[in-house]
């Protein structure tokens, strides 16, 4: 296997002369594994671990490796590989870590497109798809949304919701699909271009594994049913992985998301609320939160049904998020910068008291 099959090219050629890798082997992460990954070469694929001088000197989560990762690494054996650089990211999918402070979780880096998968028959929510977009948006990532298990319900349903989703979200494609009858595929297959990354978003049980496979032409994920219980997804993918698909298109599939919590996201934002931020170029007041203020450009646009009221609702919980995530990595930096300077300031104390 090539290293151009998984995405090699010139500008990653370029990176590697440019950051003086020519003695390493250059590989691309397809999996992770309690900060063990798995890493393919041209040699082949390698279990790998970082060096402790790129343990020891990461300062976020954003510093360590991830699935789509290209890497500087040195082949000892088979047993034996080490990981001593990360390449730059031309693009990183991330969101809000759950349940950590002013933390990141990467989704996965290097991508090139994202397919948004949002399963018609059970909550069905235009607003975690632009949760979705945000996140795709922030890194320059171009968006396809997938609508599954359309077999489920009725055309005329179906051509409802996709109206309503076209009225709210205008300039992103939209393929709707059928996993028993295989509705979509064609035209879904004919938009993945050789050579370029593609990451799967989407919760539990909207058909994931299932489109993997189906694009893999085998059986690569295992796959279960939604419950008849709760009609909720149950997780069959748990670890993100890269995969290479039969037309030469590379896929992520990923774990399901409950959760899309909004980071730094102000160009993302701009860009998927993008009417309401054509509207607020007009608003009296420069610093307007398009709240309460009177003269409020946006709030007139909702009142007169040039702003989906629920897409606006949407923005004003998305953006509160941004700010609270904001305030938090500014809180954070202050106490590690204090922390740092009372460990200078112990060891010089503890330094003058040897003489």
């Amino acid at each position: 296997m090539k290293l151009e099959d998984f995405g090699y090219n010139d500008k990653i050629e370029k990176l590697k002369i440019e950051h003086h890798l020519e003695g390493f082997e250059i590989g691309r992460i397809i999996s992770e594994h309690k900060e063990r990954y798995v890493v393919t070469t041209e040699k082949g694929e390698f279990d790998a671990e970082i060096t402790g001088n790129l343990r020891y000197t990461a300062n976020t989560r954003e510093d360590f490796p991830a699935v789509g990762d290209w890497v500087a690494l040195i082949i000892y054996d088979s047993y034996n590989t080490i990981i001593h650089k990360v390449l730059p990211r031309n693009s990183i999918i991330s969101r809000k870590a759950v349940g950590r402070f002013g933390d990141l979780q990467i989704i996965a880096t290097n991508i090139d497109y994202a397919f948004i998968m949002q399963a018609v028959d059970r909550d069905f929510s235009i607003n975690r798809i632009e949760r979705y977009l945000t996140i795709c948006h922030t890194s320059n990532i171009q968006p396809f949304i997938i609508l599954t298990k359309i077999d489920l319900i009725s055309e005329v349903l179906l051509n409802e919701l996709i109206a309503t989703l076209k009225k709210r979200i205008n300039k992103v494609p939209v393929i709707a699909i059928s996993n028993t009858s295989k509705q979509g595929y064609k035209e879904l297959k004919e938009g993945i271009v050789k050579g370029k990354t593609y990451c799967l978003l989407g919760s539990s049980g909207v058909g994931k594994s299932t489109l993997v496979n189906t694009l893999a032409n085998k059986e690569l994920m295992d796959t279960k049913n939604v419950s008849s219980f709760s009609k909720r997804g149950k997780h069959t993918t748990t670890h993100r992985e890269l995969i290479l698909l039969d037309n030469g298109g590379i896929l992520i599939d990923n774990p399901g998301i409950r959760e899309v919590g909004i980071t730094d996201t102000s160009h993302g934002l701009e860009k998927t609320f993008e009417t309401i931020f054509e509207h607020s170029k007009h608003c009296k007041f420069k610093d307007c939160t398009h709240t309460i203020e009177i003269g409020c450009s946006v709030i007139e646009a909702v009142e007169i049904g040039k702003i989906d009221e629920s897409s606006y609702n949407n923005y004003l919980k998305m953006k509160k998020e941004e700010e609270h995530f904001e305030a938090s990595i500014a809180e954070k930096r202050k106490k590690e910068k204090d922390f740092g300077k009372m460990v200078k300031h112990f060891k010089k104390i503890k330094k003058s008291s040897k003489y």
